[in-house]
């Protein structure tokens, strides 16, 4: 019997580290059948996961042994932690590890929509060289309006700056008077404001009930019609038949994005067939620097909640309060 489940693709020189040093399960596609999983798990003292393994309350009850949940990546909307806190479980998680990476993904998505690189190259592919067809323009001197201003919406905006735009902001929890905002030299205004404002909005907030399906054509309609939106967070939270309505409507200039409502999304989305949308497979925290330094900080989480030690990178409390 295994110690550690690894139920998806997480690879890494510590994940090789652990599986030399630890007894460890590695079932990459696990995630994709929850009755193996719910069977497999029995035993086990540490579940490795990244954002598919749906880590459910009755998943929790079946871990009769489990002692840590490890996530790695930022986002928790996969794990009930509610169930995981109250059974005593350890939940871990690497909400830093992987921010630079996401924040570089939404401004290369931004200079994209504005330059039009993606269409420009498929035209050119087929023979095109229609230059004036693909006439772009600059990000400096416009308007970016960032909903969410946590670690990752703050290092958009600090890159933002870099291109001399001008940056408002939205959100609900963040003090006015804080330093980040006072150091990003930003307003921090009210969300219709923003919409009314933004010449492109970036979307970094978490997935919670207040903001799934928060964007959809109420929004969007709010917005400029020469503005594009994007969102690098989590897909649930955009209304996605009401975004390609807007676009199709003239009501956006255009979007990108990494996330989808559903994931793989549906190969008949509407969204497939529009050209001023730019889609990538939720990509973002994926480079070889961000995915190095989330695969050790929870390689390290485990390794030291099984040894009796306690994780750096929790969410709830650094060691197991189970009786197990």
């Amino acid at each position: 019997m295994s110690d550690i489940l690894v139920t998806e693709n997480i690879t890494g020189d510590a994940m090789d580290q652990l599986r030399a040093e630890a007894s460890v399960s590695f079932e990459p596609d696990l995630w994709s059948d929850p009755l193996q999983l719910k069977e497999s798990i029995r035993g086990i003292k540490a579940l490795v996961v990244r954002n598919q393994t749906q880590v459910t309350s009755e998943l929790i009850e079946a871990a009769e042994d489990l002692k840590i949940i490890a996530r790695a990546g930022a986002g928790l909307d996969n794990i009930d932690t509610d169930a995981a806190t109250a059974a005593g479980i350890v939940v871990s998680f690497a909400p830093r590890a992987n921010s630079i990476s996401v924040a570089e993904l939404a401004i290369g998505l931004m200079i994209n929509l504005a330059r039009r690189i993606s269409a420009a190259d498929q035209d050119t592919r087929t023979g095109g060289w229609n230059r004036q067809a693909f006439t772009g323009e600059e990000l400096s001197g416009k308007t970016l309006g960032v909903v969410g201003l946590g670690r990752i919406g703050i290092l958009t905006a600090t890159r933002a700056k870099v291109f001399g735009m001008n940056i408002v902001a939205h959100d609900d929890y963040i003090d006015p008077g804080s330093v980040a905002v006072q150091a990003l030299d930003t307003r921090l205004v009210k969300l219709d404001a923003l919409l009314g404002d933004a010449y492109f909005l970036s979307c970094h907030v978490p997935l919670t009930n207040g903001t799934r399906g928060m964007f959809n054509g109420e929004l969007f309609s709010k917005m400029k019609p020469s503005a594009f939106f994007i969102n690098t967070s989590r897909g649930e939270v955009v209304e996605e038949h009401d975004l390609a309505l807007a676009l199709k409507n003239g009501v956006l200039a255009g979007a990108a994005l990494d996330v989808r409502q559903t994931e793989p999304p549906d190969p008949s989305s509407p969204l497939n067939s529009i050209p001023n949308v730019i889609l990538t497979p939720h990509i973002a925290a994926f480079t070889k620097e961000g995915q190095s330094r989330v695969v050790d900080a929870v390689c390290r989480d485990v390794a030291a909640v099984l040894e009796g030690g306690s994780a750096v990178n929790f969410f709830n409390f650094s060691e197991p309060r189970c009786a197990k």
